[in-house]
């Protein structure tokens, strides 16, 4: 780990924004195990929405959402991690995949996709992997938050989609979320750009974390090609079975969904637009962030504001990008 900060618990992810601070979001930490809360007197009175809706401000019915989605992602998350803590009490050290994914609103839109004979395989190589090195797993990121974007971002929430690779494949990086990683870790360098062309577009103070919980609950999509790696080898789960199921999970946005923002960094995450309706969505493309290619296109390519332009264009509440 790159701080010696005390790890966060595992439902320290979703601590309720502070009320006053539209842009105020929680630490992340990898660290799993603990169900404890925070204090009760670091967390806010909830927003309470009467039944008489129209007499709220759109602020506050957008906090109010907020504050919604965030409180379902702890939940989910806290039963993916029973999940796993029950299996390695038991004497097990894998928990299936198609336990893992409990999002309703993506079980609805992937009926049936985890049980395809492609998924059957991919969940036996996983579970290969992990009982091959059951004393020290050396998977990133935790079997709990490997369908992290999709259990925090809902299909019936998605207005951005944003396609990383595969994960970051050092200890306590990884965490579901494509470019993000918990408070406490070094910004990886395309992180670090995503910040400065972020304060160059929209005026964005650069985060001292990058954690990107924030824009997940908000509707930013953030899906790695690849769900999963191994210690130290990037890449090392490639073309096990996880594109062809990110792809299903591109193809039903499209398909089932309209005015969806795709931003479309370096030529990987490019050649996902074929699965794209072009007709029907938003597709921008930039060089990768990367420091390798970022001076190649993707600073000034202003997509943050131009995918707040676009989804306010289309009648629906933009993007929040400040962390």
């Amino acid at each position: 780990m790159a701080s010696s900060s005390t790890p966060k618990t595992l439902m320290d992810y979703f601590q309720p924004p502070k009320r006053h601070k539209a842009s105020s979001f929680p630490a992340v930490s990898a660290a799993t195990g603990s169900h404890s809360l925070d204090s009760a007197a670091k967390s806010p009175p909830r927003v309470t929405v009467s039944d008489d809706s129209s007499s709220l401000t759109p602020d506050q019915i957008s906090r109010s959402e907020f504050n919604k989605s965030v409180a379902k992602s702890k939940r989910i998350l806290a039963l993916c991690s029973e999940k796993v803590t029950k299996a390695k009490d038991e004497g097990r050290c894998y928990v299936a995949l198609t336990e893992l994914l409990v999002e309703e609103t993506w079980l609805k839109a992937l009926p049936g996709e985890l049980d395809k004979p492609y998924a059957k395989t991919l969940s036996c190589f996983l579970e290969s992997e992990i009982v091959a090195d059951s004393k020290s797993p050396q998977i990133y990121p935790p079997q709990e938050l490997v369908f992290n974007a999709l259990n925090t971002t809902p299909f019936d929430r998605v207005k951005v989609v944003i396609i990383g690779q595969d994960p970051y494949h050092g200890p306590g990086q990884a965490m579901g979320l494509s470019f993000s990683v918990p408070e406490g870790e070094k910004l990886p360098s395309s992180l670090l750009n995503i910040f400065k062309e972020l304060h160059k577009d929209v005026g964005c103070s650069i985060p001292r974390h990058g954690d990107l919980q924030k824009w997940a609950v908000q509707g930013v999509l953030l899906l790695n090609a690849v769900l999963t790696v191994r210690s130290k080898q990037p890449n090392s789960h490639a073309k096990k079975g996880w594109e062809q199921f990110t792809d299903a999970v591109i193809g039903s946005i499209s398909q089932q969904k309209e005015g969806v923002v795709f931003l479309l960094w370096g030529k990987y995450a490019q050649e996902k637009s074929k699965l794209i309706d072009g007709n029907k969505h938003h597709i921008l493309t930039a060089a990768h962030p990367s420091g390798l290619s970022a001076h190649r296109g993707f600073f000034n390519c202003r997509h943050f504001s131009r995918a707040n332009q676009l989804l306010e264009k289309m009648g629906t509440p933009p993007i929040d990008w400040q962390l």
